[in-house]
């Protein structure tokens, strides 16, 4: 008898250990975990947050009570991080990760950004651990079941991140000094494993160009030419000293990128008008060279490109159907295939 009670007891002791051993099964949140994110310039903006239900409820004022700090989500603390420093509503906010929370209101709403992001919900919300408060105005929008956050109004150098649940939206404005970032991290990486790289400082040449300092920009053109005189490298002093007003020693130089590679220079040409949004330019340049070279699987895809930015998608992927069928290896048929994805990204 004492020998069934005891193995008895050891099978309800294993069993029990086994249970704690054991992970539990993965079953939906009530409250959804999500994420969403934008790069603003360089800058990443991370937002993880779990999406409550309106469920039929009245939220603002009752499942979201006024006046009281709420954790702009359920669950776990929403959090919010940023790659580089920001401004949010005009406050400076150093690089990091942040506990997000707001305190609704009939008026006005405070957003605040916490030092602390852990935790669960609004528990341990410490108000001296408040990295940033701004006020902002929530504005009437479409309804929406479950709370999610969206990026909007984006570009290079800032965007609007907006909470929308139920008839709300909580908007709050994010800025970068996108310039000033890419600068300095430029040199940071001219100063070490890309110093050696020639292509490297051609791209920064332009960039630094683009921002108006051609003294800077010029310095990097011949760092690059320093390192070995490319198509690349050639046309982008050639820029540069054609906006100094050097144009003469700007044809110069298009001269001699002619002579190193004739289809990548005229690329390099066709995407430069490109970018100046001269697509027409571009189509007449690239079909004067394919047409001396029928074999230029990159001319026609280039040309599939331009002819989609200029609103034309059935030449667009006539050009794009030519090139594939001149590529001869995998390699260049996924360049062609990257081309398509980008126009198609581009459009979205």
């Amino acid at each position: 008898m004492r020998k069934r009670l005891f193995v008895a007891a050891a099978s309800l002791f294993f069993a029990a250990t086994l249970a704690v051993a054991q992970p539990a099964l993965r079953v939906p949140d009530v409250s959804e975990k999500a994420s969403v994110g934008e790069t603003i310039g360089i800058t990443d903006v991370t937002i993880n947050y779990h999406r409550p239900a309106a469920n039929a409820r009245r939220i603002w004022g009752g499942l979201v009570p006024y006046n009281v700090v709420w954790r702009a989500g359920a669950n776990e603390s929403t959090t919010i991080s940023f790659s580089t420093p920001v401004k949010v509503e005009g406050q400076l906010l150093p690089a990091g990760s942040y506990g997000l929370f707001m305190i609704p209101a009939q008026g006005q709403w405070t957003v605040v950004f916490s030092r602390f992001s852990g935790g669960w919900g609004a528990y341990s919300y410490d108000q001296s651990e408040d990295a940033a408060r701004i006020m902002v105005t929530p504005q009437q929008a479409e309804m929406q079941e479950r709370l999610f956050y969206t990026f909007d109004d984006t570009s290079a150098t800032s965007a609007v991140a907006s909470l929308r649940w139920e008839k709300l939206r909580i908007p709050f404005k994010i800025e970068v000094e996108t310039p000033k970032l890419v600068m300095a991290s430029m040199k940071d990486e001219l100063r070490s494993g890309k110093h050696w790289n020639a292509d490297a400082w051609a791209a920064a040449a332009r960039y630094v160009a683009r921002q108006g300092d051609l003294d800077t920009a010029l310095t990097y053109a011949n760092n690059s030419i320093e390192l070995g005189s490319t198509v690349n490298n050639l046309r982008t002093k050639a820029f540069i000293l054609e906006k100094k007003g050097d144009a003469p020693g700007a044809a110069a130089l298009r001269a001699q990128a002619a002579t190193l590679s004739p289809e990548a220079d005229a690329m390099s040409q066709a995407y430069q008008m490109a970018g100046s949004k001269k697509y027409a330019d571009a189509i007449t340049r690239l079909n004067a060279w394919a047409a001396a070279h029928p074999q230029s699987w990159r001319a026609y895809a280039a040309l599939g490109e331009f002819y989609g930015r200029n609103g034309d998608p059935a030449k667009s992927k006539e050009s794009f159907d030519k090139a594939m069928s001149l590529t001869s290896d995998m390699a260049q048929r996924v360049e062609v295939q990257d081309s398509i994805n980008s126009l198609g990204a581009d459009a979205k």
